[in-house]
C-alpha cells in the first residue's frame, strides 16, 4: 500500500474556531504526493459556527443575537453556508491528489467519506435503516436555508428519511482535497435560534423540520459529551480502520 492510502489521525483539541480553520487550510497546504489521508479531530472553545468562504454571515445572522450569545464565528476553507458547532461533532479529511481515493468527479470524493460516515452513524443508532447519500439538492423553504448546512439537505449529505444527518463542503487543489464534515448529533435549541437568526425567515423551521440529530431531542450537556467521544471513535473505525 502507498503512503497516500494509508491514514494519520491528528487530533488538536479544543481550540477557537478561527485556530481550527487555520489548521485544515494549512494541512491543505502542505500535502504532498506522499502524503498520508489524514482525519483530523477537533473541538471548539465555548459556541461557534463557522461559514462559507464565500457567505459574509451577517447577511443571515443577527449581530445583537451573536454578541447576545457570544458565538464566535471563523470563514471556512471551504465553501457551503453557516454551520453551529454547538449540537454536532465536526471533523475534516485530507486526502492527497496521488490516493487511489481521490476522484477529479467531486461526487466520488464526498462519496468515499459520506460511506465511512454512512457506516459509523448505522453503528451509533444501531439500525440497518437505509441511510443514504441524496443525489440532489432539496428545494429550500425560502432563500435564506440555502445558506445554512443543517436547513436543507443538500448534494452528496448523508440522510435517513429524508431528514439530514450530516453535510459538507469540500476544497480541492492540484494537492488534494479538504473535505470539512459536521455530524448532528443533537437537535438545536430554537431559543438559540431565535437569538441569532435574522427574523422573517423560516430557516428555524427548515432546521426542525430537516435536521435528524442522531442523539434525538436530548439537550444534555454530558450526554452531548460522550456522544461527541463515541462518534469521533466510530468516525476512525469506519474511515481508517483502526481502533
Amino acid at each position: 500500500m502507498k503512503n497516500s492510502d494509508r491514514w494519520t489521525v491528528v487530533d488538536t483539541g479544543i481550540s477557537k474556531p478561527q485556530e481550527n480553520m487555520r489548521i485544515d487550510k494549512e494541512l491543505l497546504d502542505e500535502l504532498s504526493p506522499d502524503s498520508n489521508m489524514i482525519l483530523h479531530i477537533y473541538g471548539w472553545q465555548g459556541d461557534c459556527a463557522t461559514y462559507g468562504h464565500f457567505v459574509s454571515p451577517f447577511d443571515f445572522l443577527s449581530e445583537e443575537g451573536v454578541l447576545k450569545r457570544n458565538l464566535k464565528l471563523a470563514k471556512r476553507p471551504t465553501g457551503g453556508g453557516i454551520i453551529f458547532h454547538i449540537w454536532d461533532l465536526a471533523f475534516s479529511v485530507l486526502v492527497p491528489s496521488s490516493s487511489s481515493h481521490f476522484s477529479d468527479n467531486t461526487l466520488a470524493n464526498y462519496k468515499f467519506i459520506n460511506n465511512g460516515v454512512l457506516s459509523a452513524s448505522k453503528e451509533f443508532l444501531k439500525t440497518t435503516m437505509d441511510l443514504e447519500i441524496i443525489p440532489e439538492d432539496f428545494t429550500p423553504i425560502d432563500a435564506s436555508c440555502k445558506r445554512f448546512c443543517m436547513a436543507q439537505p443538500t448534494k452528496y449529505d448523508v440522510v435517513l428519511g429524508g431528514k439530514k444527518i450530516a453535510g459538507a463542503a469540500q476544497r480541492k487543489t492540484n494537492k488534494g482535497f479538504l473535505h470539512q464534515g459536521s455530524i448532528s448529533l443533537m437537535m438545536p435549541c430554537p431559543e438559540y435560534l431565535s437569538d441569532v437568526l435574522l427574523p422573517h425567515t423560516h430557516v428555524l423551521d427548515a432546521m426542525m423540520i430537516n435536521t435528524f440529530p442522531l442523539m434525538g431531542n436530548r439537550q444534555a450537556r454530558e450526554e452531548l459529551l460522550q456522544a461527541r467521544e463515541i462518534m469521533q471513535n466510530l468516525l476512525i473505525k469506519h474511515l481508517t480502520g483502526e481502533i
